[in-house]
């Protein structure tokens, strides 16, 4: 058996009666030499009793040396135990791995152990004592009527505030709670940390630093302005508590656009908002992604995240319409859009493999194939099938083309396009020469010519919406160039001679490019 024990969060009476008992017990089958006590780290107040009750240990803090990061390190322990747990589990001896605070509690070590003792069939117990969050948080004065969050430091990235390691993605800390940090273990981390806390705090948010909690002779507690958290003294017994951070300091947060929604829709909220179904709204969600595409275009940081949070709106305004009528709402969709993109990319969650960005799609693919087998729908009876009907018409050309040239319908080189292109072309100018065009058939000579110019850019590898909008762009700005010219000159564009429009868009061609 493995005895999974708590060495408390650092005074030494701070010991349980029952961690106690299985130290000694363990303790003198070691010295028997009939088990086996080892250690995380000694660099513990509380070892100190071990070596007054003589209790034979050893360390396992030559590990912290030779590893690269955290979680080779804990692995690295586990398997460790695990090895020493086998023959010791064949001869009927203990084997105990003794950690600071409580065994259950922010030690991820522990957490491999008892995941391998299961697949290895090594039976295990927990014996905890006090972890270190009750005098942290005691020392740092702190009320939990609104709750608190414990994360680990070595955990935060330094865009904001992430769950523990293992979870899909990330997930902000609820800054109207208390925050406790642990492992902020030296100057270095100190650091990081700060850093990663200033995206969600004040920079002089008021902290409390607590080194040693609990142990009365060395307990130190700071309370400091965030921005110096990295200017105090840090050791391997430091813990940073930030309590609830006012309401007028928060950032909005997603779970706050979906309260505002609601209340636009309540009927105290207002009257626009409440008149309007998912139909009404369908023009506003293909204008805000267009601008947000513009503002892609336009290279413009700022105006992208203003568009970004529009075309969110939208999301979250359907989302708050489909919840008032039961059928799903704002955690709804992000809970299967999370399960999706962690569902279709193995390569990344899972035990699946991905050489290149080519290999991905096939996967993507050959997924939404089985979701679809395992729903009992039909897979795309057309290869056409899944080209959605509300793209943007050169968009859908393009989209449509390569999905016929997957199967083969597909011109034998770019030599063949262009004939094509001039082939419509010719029937476009036969159509338009005719006495009395039909303007049907102009149309549909038309629409020929832009499908097999689309294959131009599909066989060169480029976006056809793309090279229009930039075409667009290009001569907004030079017309623009020529307005401002005519008016420079005395004039204006309307009813001038069409040499006198050739000069201008030239001279507005050289201006602006």
């Amino acid at each position: 058996m493995i005895t999974l024990i708590g060495l408390g969060p650092g005074d030494p009476g701070s010991i349980s009666r029952g961690a106690e008992s299985a130290l000694r017990e363990i303790g003198g089958a070691a010295a028997r030499g009939g088990g086996s006590l080892l250690l995380r780290t000694e660099r513990h107040p509380s070892v100190a009793l071990l070596r007054e009750w003589a209790i034979p240990f050893r360390s396992l803090d030559s590990y912290y040396e030779s590893a690269s990061d955290f979680q080779t390190l804990y692995r690295a322990i586990a398997d460790r135990v695990i090895e020493e747990a086998l023959p010791l589990q064949a001869r009927g001896y203990p084997l105990g791995f003794a950690v600071p605070g409580h065994p259950l509690f922010a030690e991820e070590s522990v957490r491999i152990i008892l995941s391998l003792a299961a697949e290895a069939g090594i039976p295990t117990r927990v014996i905890g004592s006090g972890s270190f969050v009750e005098p942290t948080l005691t020392a740092a004065g702190a009320s939990l009527e609104a709750g608190c969050d414990i994360r680990d430091a070595l955990a935060l990235p330094l865009v904001g505030i992430l769950s523990d390691a293992g979870e899909p993605g990330p997930r902000r800390s609820d800054t109207s709670r208390g925050l406790l940090l642990y492992q902020v273990y030296d100057r270095d981390v100190a650091s990081r940390t700060k850093l990663c806390l200033m995206r969600d705090y004040p920079d002089d948010f008021e902290v409390t630093v607590v080194r040693s909690a609990g142990v009365a002779a060395d307990e130190q507690v700071d309370r400091i302005p965030l921005f110096k958290l990295d200017r105090v003294p840090i050791d391997h017994l430091t813990s940073v508590y930030l309590p609830p951070l006012p309401a007028s300091l928060r950032r909005p947060l997603f779970a706050d656009l979906v309260a505002v929604m609601a209340r636009l829709r309540s009927p105290e909220g207002c009257p626009w908002d409440r008149e309007q179904d998912h139909r009404s709204l369908a023009k506003f969600f293909i204008e805000e992604t267009f601008e947000a595409v513009e503002a892609i275009e336009t290279d413009d940081p700022d105006l992208l995240c203003e568009e970004l949070g529009d075309v969110l709106l939208q999301v979250v305004f359907h989302a708050q319409l489909a919840g008032e009528n039961g059928r799903f709402d704002a955690d709804d969709v992000t809970a299967k859009i999370v399960e999706k993109m962690v569902r279709r990319h193995p390569h990344v969650f899972g035990a699946g493999s991905a050489a290149d960005s080519a290999e991905v799609l096939r996967n993507w693919e050959a997924i939404k194939r089985t979701e679809k087998s395992e729903l009992g729908t039909e897979w795309r009876p057309s290869a056409l099938d899944g080209s959605p009907v509300g793209l943007p018409a050169l968009m859908r050309a393009l989209d449509i083309s390569k999905r016929a040239a997957k199967i083969g319908f597909e011109w034998k080189d770019l030599s063949a396009v262009m004939d094509k292109v001039d082939e419509e072309l010719a029937e476009l100018r036969a159509e338009l020469d005719r006495p009395e065009p039909d303007s049907e058939a102009v149309m549909g000579e038309l629409g020929d010519l832009l499908f097999t110019v689309v294959q131009i850019a599909r066989w060169q590898s480029i976006d056809p919406e793309g090279a229009l909008r930039a075409m667009i762009a290009r001569f907004s700005t030079r017309f623009k160039a020529m307005e401002r010219m005519a008016r420079a000159e005395g004039g204006e564009l309307a009813g001038s001679s069409a040499q006198e429009l050739d000069r201008l868009w030239r001279a507005a061609k050289a201006e602006a490019g």
